[in-house]
């Protein structure tokens, strides 16, 4: 989102959002760059869904993989369900606001999920549930493998 002109003031992101916040705390609210102040609002917003959203493509691949591969789990997916687990977690905690979409994002992104678990592990799609199989507890929970 930052398409600042070189050689101007604007040309330096953290300068920029510096002033704004500056004029902001001294109620200047004529002089906000309101365009691009909420255009780099929305640009943060969308980086958090767009970030859960990666999050839980992966979870959800790598528990496919343990709930579906005929041989034992691999310490590589389970500590890469725990890392996206642990990163999910921070995303709500920084954003409580977006646990209420966890299970709708988790939809969105399931077929992705099941076919990169079934590219990572030659299991046919088609033996993966064609819709997500995990609840948010499931998908949230240190336990659940």
């Amino acid at each position: 989102m930052h398409d600042f002109t070189p050689g101007t003031t604007d040309s330096d992101f953290v300068l920029w959002t510096e002033r704004q916040r500056a004029l902001l705390h001294d109620k200047n609210f004529e002089q906000l760059d309101l365009d691009r102040l909420i255009g780099e609002l929305d640009a943060m917003t969308a980086n958090l869904r767009r970030e859960l959203k990666s999050r839980l493509e992966t979870l959800t691949m790598n528990l496919l993989k343990c709930q579906f591969q005929p041989e034992p789990k691999s310490r590589a997916w389970l500590a890469a369900i725990r890392e996206q687990r642990s990163e999910i977690e921070r995303i709500l905690e920084e954003s409580p606001t977006l646990d209420r979409y966890i299970e709708e994002y988790a939809d969105h992104v399931y077929k992705a999920a099941y076919e990169r678990a079934g590219a990572e592990t030659g299991i046919p799609r088609a033996a993966f549930p064609q819709s997500t199989p995990y609840t948010r507890q499931q998908l949230l929970d240190p336990y659940f493998v």
